[in-house]
């Protein structure tokens, strides 16, 4: 996905080319479940409405997938099962084989890699 000046010059050299055209031209463009593509517009408006100078006071950071906000909580499954999500395992980088260990507080969960620190807050 281009941003910045990229994305400025891009749509500049489109000339006048349908909107479609346009968010798929500057890569603002994902897979959907069943193959199909989804043109992700408000996340190319908010990426060019960037590159002009203008914040809408959205850091980019506690966003999911296509550009969705991030809600921070979790909830237990029916299985009894804590599911944490793509997008906050992405978020903090994290890679499949990753371990950790769960410590439990009165009234919170902590997980600390393993071999890391264990810092008190």
């Amino acid at each position: 996905m281009l941003t910045g000046p990229d994305l400025l010059a891009k749509v500049k050299e489109l000339g006048d080319v349908s909107k479609s055209e346009l968010v798929r031209s500057c890569g603002y463009v994902s897979t959907k479940k069943d193959g199909g593509e989804r043109l992700n517009f408000t996340a190319f408006y908010e990426a060019l409405l960037e590159a002009k100078g203008l914040s809408l006071g959205i850091d980019g950071k506690g966003k999911g997938p296509g550009g969705r906000k991030l809600s921070y909580v979790a909830t237990v499954q029916g299985n009894g099962n804590l599911l944490i999500g793509k997008a906050y395992t992405a978020q903090l980088d994290l890679q499949p084989g990753d371990e950790f260990e769960i410590k439990l507080g009165k009234k919170q969960i902590r997980l600390v890699p393993v071999g890391g620190a264990d810092e008190e807050e």
